[in-house]
């Protein structure tokens, strides 16, 4: 299997590189820290699978970069190898196209099962990803939109309505129309305890 990495830290992708080394059926053929970098290096290299990090610093995310590479001719497979299990990571990995999410702090086993599976066009998930996952179909909660996602991960972040509106190119009206919605289906009646619950909930990260 042909294996192409994308993470911003040299330091995981020479520990990865070494890892993977050991597998006799495993070679990395390329790596990344970017996602502009990966999606040309990718379609250049043509790997089976593509570990893919979340958080690529500067530029487009993980989940960007994702996109991109499935849409490549003759798409590898992606496999998400973060450090971030919040079920809003989760789904829009998923969407996204990635075909697996394995946490950063699985064991070695666990990750080689992970590729070999993804290799194969199926779905490979950490336990503790599946298991968010099982609990979120049990108990799905309080179905909020991508755009509300966006505005709460704003608000975390300090982010007053005026912000907001010029950071996704809207009215700071529709920022507290959207602001409503979500006091509403939360359960709410604060910013700070709209942050809160959802971060509780899974639905935002810090």
């Amino acid at each position: 299997m042909k294996i192409f990495l994308v993470d911003d830290h040299p330091v995981v992708r020479a520990g990865l590189v070494a890892l993977l080394g050991g597998e006799a059926d495993m070679e990395v053929v390329g790596q990344a820290s970017g996602a502009d970098e990966a999606v040309a290096g990718i379609a250049a290299a043509a790997p089976d699978v593509v570990l893919m990090d979340l958080q690529l610093g500067e530029g487009p995310d993980g989940v960007a970069a994702t996109r991109e590479v499935r849409a490549l001719p003759g798409a590898p497979q992606v496999l998400v190898l973060t450090t971030y299990e919040t079920d809003a990571d989760i789904v829009r990995a998923i969407d996204a196209g990635a075909t697996g999410y394995v946490l950063k702090a699985c064991p070695p086993d666990e990750l080689f099962q992970a590729i070999r599976a993804a290799a194969r066009g199926e779905t490979a998930l950490s336990p503790k990803v599946a298991g968010r996952m099982m609990r979120r179909l049990r108990d799905p909660g309080p179905a909020l939109t991508p755009r509300e996602i966006e505005i709460l991960e704003l608000l975390a972040r300090g982010a007053g309505n005026r912000e907001i509106a010029r950071a996704l190119f809207i009215t700071e009206a529709t920022v507290k129309t959207h602001l409503n919605h979500v006091y509403g289906k939360l359960g709410v009646d604060t910013r700070t305890a709209a942050v809160s619950k959802a971060l509780e909930a899974g639905y935002i990260r810090l």
